[in-house]
C-alpha cells in the first residue's frame, strides 16, 4: 500500500475536523504534519488546539509541528512555513483547509463578514499555496489539496448565499489555475468535497445540530480519500475536483456504511455536488435498514 511516511503535510485548520482527520491518517504512516491553525487555547464552543492535535498526531505515530497561524496574514503564513522547512527539512504536501462559512443572502451578510470568507478562503489559499510552492518543487512527489467543491455554476448554489459560494469557488479556481500554471515542474493541484454532510462542529453548531450529524458522514472518509490522492503520482494527478466516496471506489472500497455517523438515517447531501454526479456501484443515500 503507497504511503506518506516521513513525508512532511503543511495543513491549515488542522486543529479539529477533516483537517486533523487528514494529519492522523498521515500520521499512521509515519508522516510529519504542520498543524497550521488560530487556536492555541480552548474554544468556548469548538473542540481541540494545535497542542490537543498535536499530542493526538504524535500519538497516532507521527511527528507533529503546531504553529499558530492565521491564513490572512502573509507574515503569519510565510514565517509559519520558513519554520516548517527549518523544522521538518522540506514540505510535500499543502492541504487548504481553512475556511469561513455564512450561509445567509445579500441582505444578511455584513460586510465584515463578506470579507472574512473571502479572506480566509480565497486569499488564505492562494496565499499558503505561493507560499509552499518554492518548496514544494524540490519534493519527489509534491501534491497541494483545496478542500473545496467542483466549480458546478449552477444558478441555485449562488442564490441563498452568494458570498459564500463566491468565497468557497475561488479556493477551487485557485487548484485550476494552478494546475495549469504548474503543470511542467511537477506540482498537483486538486480539490476534494464531500458528497454528503461531513460530521463536523461547522455542521452540528452552524448548520443543523446535533440531528444534523446523525445524517452524516464521519470526517474519516475525507481523510481517506485525502490519502488516496496524496499517494499518487503528482505528474499524472492534477487539475481535478474529486468526490470523497468515488475516489474511495476507485482504490476498491465497496462499502461505506461504516462512515455513517447513524446507518439508520438518510445521508443529507453536501452543498455544490453536481447533479449528474454518479454514485459509487450499490451506494445509496437512503438509509440502511437495521439487522434482523
Amino acid at each position: 500500500m503507497a504511503s506518506l511516511k516521513d513525508k512532511t503535510l503543511f495543513i491549515t485548520g488542522a486543529s479539529r475536523g477533516i483537517g486533523l482527520a487528514i494529519g492522523l491518517r498521515a500520521a499512521r504512516d509515519g508522516a510529519n504534519v504542520v498543524i497550521a491553525a488560530k487556536t492555541d487555547t480552548p474554544h468556548k464552543h469548538l473542540p481541540g488546539t494545535i497542542h490537543s492535535a498535536a499530542e493526538a498526531i504524535e500519538a497516532a505515530g507521527g511527528k507533529a509541528l503546531p504553529l499558530v497561524v492565521d491564513v490572512r496574514e502573509e507574515a503569519s503564513v510565510q514565517g509559519a512555513v520558513e519554520q516548517a522547512v527549518a523544522h521538518f527539512g522540506g514540505i510535500d504536501i499543502c492541504i487548504n483547509n481553512a475556511s469561513a462559512i455564512q450561509l445567509t443572502g445579500t441582505l444578511q451578510t455584513e460586510m465584515k463578514r463578506y470579507d472574512l470568507m473571502h479572506q480566509v478562503n480565497g486569499r488564505g489559499t492562494y496565499l499558503v499555496s505561493r507560499a509552499c510552492i518554492p518548496y514544494l518543487k524540490k519534493s519527489a512527489n509534491p501534491h497541494v489539496l483545496n478542500l473545496s467543491p467542483p466549480l458546478d455554476m449552477s444558478a441555485h448554489w449562488f442564490g441563498n448565499h452568494v458570498a459564500y459560494t463566491m468565497a468557497k469557488y475561488t479556493m477551487s479556481m485557485c487548484a485550476l489555475g494552478m494546475a495549469e500554471e504548474f503543470r511542467a515542474v511537477g506540482i498537483a493541484f486538486n480539490c476534494l468535497w464531500p458528497r454528503t454532510g461531513i460530521a463536523t462542529a461547522a455542521i452540528q453548531f452552524a448548520l443543523a445540530g446535533d440531528e444534523g450529524l446523525r445524517h452524516c458522514r464521519t470526517v474519516e472518509i475525507m481523510a481517506d480519500a485525502a490519502h488516496v490522492i496524496l499517494t499518487r503520482p503528482a505528474r499524472d494527478c492534477t487539475g481535478h475536483f474529486f468526490i470523497d466516496d468515488l475516489v474511495l471506489s476507485e482504490a476498491g472500497v465497496t462499502s461505506f456504511d461504516h462512515y455513517r455517523v447513524d446507518p439508520t438515517k438518510e445521508l443529507m447531501p453536501d452543498f455544490f455536488v453536481p447533479a449528474e454526479t454518479p454514485l459509487p456501484p450499490g451506494v445509496t443515500m437512503a438509509a440502511v435498514a437495521a439487522p434482523k
